[in-house]
């Protein structure tokens, strides 16, 4: 049994990463998510390469300092999206790194799917 919230995360994580591998073709995105900052990395596991990332730490935010947390969430996943585009990523599986698809998570990924992502 996980002693702390942190813990049952990683094994999750662990569980998860077990089936979802990113390709040259279709590669990973990962999101993970901390108290204040949301960020995410388009991976190919088999070069193991970042192809794009975006977070709300990067310079496009540094006057939104008192941005809600789902606004941030919604502006990075367009942002990765609009990244993982102009570097020709169409079609990405999603992993969402032992979080729940919820909150954050979930606006993250529907922002990034509005500019076009295929997951």
């Amino acid at each position: 049994m996980a002693k702390t919230k942190t813990d049952g995360r990683i094994r999750r994580k662990r569980r998860i990463r077990k089936d979802v591998n990113g390709t040259i073709e279709r590669p990973r995105l990962s999101v993970f998510k901390s108290d204040r900052h949301i960020s995410a990395q388009v991976i190919d596991d088999v070069n193991r390469t970042t192809l794009v990332s975006a977070s709300s730490l990067d310079a496009n935010f540094k006057g939104a300092k008192d941005m809600a947390k789902m606004d941030g969430a919604k502006k990075v996943g367009a942002l990765l999206a609009e990244r993982a585009m102009a570097k020709g990523v169409k079609k990405v599986v999603f992993d969402r790194n032992g979080y729940a698809y919820h909150g954050r998570v979930k606006a993250f990924a529907d922002a990034a799917r509005e500019k076009g992502l295929l997951f």
